[in-house]
């Protein structure tokens, strides 16, 4: 095998050793003749035969170093059946830098994993090309245009009317007529149905075979050659005056019928990618915006983060902004499902895509083009749509070796009947219609279809699935484990108590210094403290080394004295003395108050001295749970899934929340570091097959969300985001039983396409090889098998969660 050179980028080399250490970690894989590590330009030149880019970037990762990957999208023409897309992805495989391939029969695409700034669009289209197809990249502003592709049903009603009188004999015996037209007549409407109008599964045939391989066109284009070929042979042997027995309709139907599914196919895939058309469509293309003291309506691609956007009512919000004139109500209930429009004014934040109701906004943008949230759900969707389900890739095995076994089938009904009874014409026939009753459409769409069908669903309904395979596993999930702060609770708490110790001061001198420590963050509990300030006089004093302690609190330094504030936890390890407020402490926890300590250095102390610590302050913070989050505890409930809280909160007040809730059980007090373990932890305790979901929605949430087996995070930061494979859009803790409703509605209509496409072939071969199914009911049985495929899928589209019973 001829070597060929790879260059991949490497991230995280410093220094002289780090480039020794990745030219090492290479230079053991086999097949590997030579590394050449650049520290300046933080690259390797990979000199290898037979290597696949995997294995060269996994040995990199090894080593502690990280190579920069990147994805691009391809349009692939001319795919047919889940052989066409194995033969693609063993193409784009292939191709040097290439690390992962998934393509998708339903919407046509390919999305491609490679090494950045290897593998150009142009290598890529290329092997697609040599593979009998033809591809080119996704962009963004062309992605709309390849959901309306031309529609050939002109073709198909055509190729019935030309196909239509070659049935009238068969229609006639029916009613006891002979309605057999002329041989030269069969002959003349049968040639151009078969040669112009069925020219595609020529083309697509020919190019299989030279790959190789074979595909859905190489059957139909066999199985139909072969009975046009037996009636030509018929027509030439045929005596003067006599009718010979032809078989020009089973070429002509068949074809007629394969070209109908197909069509209907298409037509029914157009009809799966609708929500995200819809998405799509949301973006308005014109922005109208303060420039210069005058308003200009611009082209949206013109738009720039800072614009002053002015936003009539009725229209869309052209890009994510903070609205700064003006109050509305805001429909975004194709963006987050929400039904009903929410109320915003000035300060707060809006979504690009959403409606503006009565009032006249003017809003600040924030995020525009590719950056806003819009863009991003779009994005998540396709990548969805473009990932395969852990069960679509049992299939694609199956596919690879179906083919060739049908080929061989076919040559064995021919074969057996020819040698058994003498009659090659009627084993001809039988063997055509096995190759037509066997083309795998059905089984390539099964899959793709419905969970295309099912991502863009639960995009409508605020549930945004980043993975399939999180959709497919959500189905199993016997835990949920939920974060407190922000997921179960409104995570707007407000201060309820603040105590100055020792017991009797006035707490307004201590409240400033705690919301000095507190003046640059976005914590819940220090928006809290700030907002509960405003009313005091003055600014407040300025603090320096302000630093945030993970689990624990925030310290840093006033007046050149070292303050503290946060939780018992850490006043403890602190060696802080709380005795003297710790009945109160302890009131306020039980009443579910959040209680964090204002702590402080004492004056002239050494750090080493026990005691240096002294409490100042007592401060009790608190929130109050969702309107809904009752009512999505008990709908898990209902649907025999455990409930666990896990929380760095005190006990008092994670127990209050569980307590009112109804939750199963409770983990308070545990550190960001340690949520992950504890979801190890409760996966551990679940039988075989059983799963456990975290729903959370901080940036300490994140490793939990990764450590599950099913993270959901609600929309929040893009660290949780992106640790979840799946996010709620909209804050309803309601949305998780939903979810798993809707996971195992998908399931099970993934699990009744595959039964259906593997039942038409099962029941429809057999029937074809002894001589039981003509031609022309197998081509009607594999036009109906992809479309009652696609339309089972779509059936999915009218899916609504049962309501709970009262």
């Amino acid at each position: 095998m001829a070597s060929e050179t790879l260059t991949l980028a490497i991230d995280g080399m410093t220094c002289a050793s780090c480039a020794g250490r990745v030219e090492r970690a290479l230079a053991r894989v086999p097949g590997v003749t030579s590394v050449n590590v650049n520290l300046a330009t933080e690259s390797a030149a990979v000199v290898a035969a037979g290597v696949a880019p995997g294995a060269l970037t996994a040995a990199v990762e090894k080593a502690g170093y990280a190579v920069p990957r990147e994805s691009v999208d391809l349009r692939i023409a001319g795919m047919s059946c889940a052989s066409c897309v194995g033969r693609v992805e063993r193409a784009l495989l292939a191709v040097p830098g290439v690390l992962e391939v998934a393509v998708n029969l339903a919407s046509g695409q390919a999305r491609v994993q490679r090494v950045a700034g290897a593998a150009p669009a142009a290598a890529l289209a290329a092997a697609a090309k040599r593979a009998g197809y033809e591809a080119d990249e996704v962009r963004d502003d062309a992605a709309p245009a390849l959901r309306r592709r031309h529609d050939e049903g002109w073709k198909v009603a055509l190729a019935a009317l030309l196909s239509a009188p070659l049935m009238l004999p068969m229609l006639g015996a029916l009613f006891g007529a002979h309605w057999m037209l002329p041989p030269l007549l069969q002959w003349l409407l049968a040639t151009p149905v078969q040669f112009w109008l069925g020219a595609r599964f020529y083309r697509a045939g020919w190019k299989a075979a030279l790959a190789g391989s074979g595909n859905m066109d190489l059957l139909v284009a066999i199985g139909t050659s072969a009975a046009y070929g037996l009636s030509l042979v018929m027509l030439w042997q045929g005596s003067a005056g006599a009718m010979p027995h032809l078989y020009f309709e089973s070429a002509a139907v068949v074809i007629t019928l394969v070209l109908f599914g197909k069509w209907l196919e298409a037509r029914a895939k157009r009809q799966t990618l609708a929500a995200l058309d819809a998405l799509r469509e949301l973006r308005p293309e014109t922005a109208r915006v303060r420039r210069g003291g005058a308003e200009l309506e611009i082209a949206l691609a013109a738009l720039v983060v800072g614009d002053d956007v002015v936003v009539r009512p009725g229209e869309r919000i052209p890009a994510d902004g903070t609205i700064s004139e003006g109050r509305s109500h805001v429909d975004e209930s194709l963006l987050t499902g929400e039904s009903l429009p929410v109320a915003r004014e000035a300060g707060e934040s809006v979504i690009g895509g959403a409606v503006n109701g009565e009032g006249l906004l003017v809003l600040r943008t924030t995020a525009v083009g590719a950056e806003t949230q819009l863009a991003r759900i779009v994005r998540l969707v396709e990548s969805a749509q473009a990932k395969k389900a852990p069960i679509q890739r049992q299939v694609d095995r199956v596919s690879a070796v179906f083919v060739p076994v049908v080929l061989g089938l076919a040559l064995l009904a021919l074969l057996g009947w020819g040698l058994a009874r003498g009659d090659w014409a009627a084993a001809t026939i039988n063997a055509v219609s096995v190759l037509v009753i066997a083309c795998p459409c059905a089984l390539g769409l099964a899959t793709p279809a419905t969970l295309m069908v099912g991502t863009g669903l639960a995009a409508r309904r605020g549930i945004l699935v980043r993975d399939p395979e999180a959709l497919e596993t959500m189905r199993a999930v016997a835990v949920v484990a939920f974060d407190k702060t922000g997921t179960l609770t409104e995570g707007r708490p407000r201060l309820v108590a603040a105590d100055a110790l020792p017991a009797g001061g006035d707490p307004a001198p201590m409240l400033r210094l705690a919301a000095a420590l507190q003046a640059g963050s976005e914590h819940p509990l220090a928006r809290a403290l700030l907002a509960a300030t405003d009313a005091t006089s003055g600014p407040l004093p300025a603090a320096t080394g302000v630093q945030a302690v993970a689990g624990r609190g925030v310290e840093g330094v006033i007046d050149g004295r070292r303050l503290m504030l946060g939780s018992t936890r850490w006043m403890r390890e602190l060696g802080c003395d709380t005795t003297a407020a710790a009945a109160r402490a302890a009131a306020l926890e039980n009443e579910g108050r959040s209680v964090s300590w204002l702590a402080a250095e004492r004056a002239g102390a050494k750090p080493e001295t026990i005691g240096t610590i002294e409490a100042i302050g007592l401060l009790a913070f608190g929130d109050s749970p969702k309107p809904g989050a009752a009512g999505a505890v008990a709908a898990l409930h209902a649907l025999q899934v455990r409930t666990v809280l896990i929380s760095g909160d005190n006990r008092g007040a994670a127990g209050a929340v569980a307590r009112e809730l109804g939750i199963d059980e409770v983990h308070a007090e545990v550190l960001p570091a340690d949520k992950a373990a504890l979801v190890a932890a409760l996966r551990s305790g679940l039988a075989s097959g059983l799963k456990v979901a975290m729903v959370g929605d901080g940036i300490n949430d994140a490793p939990a969300l990764a450590a599950a087996d099913i993270g959901l995070a609600m929309a929040g930061t893009d660290l949780a985001m992106q640790a979840a494979g799946i996010t709620l859009l909209r804050g309803d803790p309601g949305l998780v039983a939903e979810a798993l409703l809707l996971s195992r509605a998908v399931t099970a209509k993934l699990r009744q396409n595959l039964f259906w496409a593997f039942v038409y072939n099962v029941v429809g071969i057999p029937l074809a090889a002894f001589g039981l199914l003509s031609p022309v009911l197998a081509g009607l049985a594999m036009a109906l098998s992809s479309a009652s495929v696609i339309g089972n899928a779509l059936l999915l589209r009218g899916w609504q969660p049962p309501r709970p019973r009262q």
